[in-house]
């Protein structure tokens, strides 16, 4: 410790070490004015002091108690002039200052530029927020006032098994749609915040189709060409993506009509395509169709029963996962194409 004083050598810096009495270790003879001023800044809780020289000089002084690899105590002290010191502050602080500036400058330029181009964005998303709470509050109040109204209207009546059956019908019919909306909301959710775990395995494409082509049985389809299709994915989630676009097509396909699915692979993709010859969709409505509750025109609504304009968007995250690309083609009273395009399975 005695090597570290000699050889410390701090400019306009006075260092000094003592014993744990406070006695001078290096130098060997120090000013009883400077031992006291030290000894008092060891022993305050504020290790700083001012201190008056008695040739007028004023100074500052710190002082910090340690202990050696020995285990004995020692005092280090280190004394400057407070003018030489203020005069360091002062110029730091005008360092700081102008560093300041400039830095306030260039936050100032390269602020305004990121404002201009991200704002838009923000903005935009922003709007869609506001515009996707304001459609599902508007989605969830009218099932949930179509129940309040008929449970009132029906509880101020006599009891008629008809009526009431009738009732119930329609109460049920509304809590299906709740449930529905609810049930398509939680997984937009979930898979917004990423929060959706997806299973990854391998599965044959033409046996999910053919799954899903099972569970619409009691309705007319066409099936077309299925080809062996090996893809990796969550099993639920694709058999879910094929039964959004297959409903889809049976919900807007008048009675009569066709709904045709083939299944290909070729050039390292799986396509499914889901035909039909329902009323289309109009070209105005496309660019929206996987939007969060758009439901185009009145007609479709009305075709639709009531259905919330959340199944594409759930079918698109769905595609999404699985890096595959949806696309929707139609011509109003033609009927409407969907091709639905995943990668092949390593090997396959």
């Amino acid at each position: 410790m005695v090597d570290a004083v000699d050889e410390l050598h701090i400019p306009d810096r006075s260092l000094y070490l003592l014993d744990e009495d406070f006695h001078p270790i290096k130098p060997a003879v120090l000013p009883d004015w400077t031992r006291e001023a030290i000894g008092q800044a060891a022993r305050d809780k504020q290790p700083y002091r001012n201190l008056d020289a008695p040739d007028g000089r004023e100074l500052r002084v710190y002082a910090e108690r340690f202990t050696g690899t020995t285990g004995a105590s020692y005092v280090a002290g280190v004394v400057a002039d407070r003018m030489e010191l203020e005069d360091e502050y002062t110029s730091l602080i005008e360092a700081f200052a102008a560093a300041a500036l400039a830095a306030l400058v260039l936050v100032a330029g390269g602020g305004s530029i990121l404002v201009r181009k991200s704002a838009a964005p923000v903005e935009r998303s922003m709007e869609q927020m506001r515009r996707f709470m304001a459609d599902a509050a508007h989605e969830l109040r009218t099932p949930i006032t179509l129940l309040r109204t008929r449970a009132e209207v029906a509880g101020s009546q006599e009891r008629e098994p008809a009526r009431d059956a009738a009732t119930l019908q329609a109460i049920e019919r509304e809590a299906a749609r709740l449930g529905e909306i609810a049930g398509g909301l939680l997984t937009l959710a979930r898979a917004d915040a990423g929060e959706w775990p997806v299973v990854r395995e391998t599965l044959y494409l033409d046996d999910a189709i053919a799954a899903a082509v099972d569970a619409t049985r009691a309705y007319a389809e066409e099936v077309g060409s299925f080809e062996e299709a090996k893809i990796v994915g969550d099993p639920a989630l694709v058999r879910r993506l094929l039964l959004i676009v297959l409903d889809n097509a049976l919900k807007f396909t008048p009675a009569g009509g066709r709904v045709r699915l083939d299944v290909s692979a070729q050039t390292g993709r799986a396509a499914v395509v889901v035909s039909d010859s329902g009323i289309g969709i109009p070209p105005e409505h496309l660019p929206h169709v996987f939007e969060r509750f758009y439901r185009g025109d009145q007609v479709r609504q009305d075709v639709a029963g009531g259905g919330a304009g959340l199944g594409l968007a759930i079918a698109q995250w769905i595609a999404s996962v699985h890096g595959a690309r949806i696309d929707v083609a139609s011509q109003p009273g033609t009927g409407t194409r969907v091709s639905i395009s995943f990668p092949l399975a390593a090997g396959a």
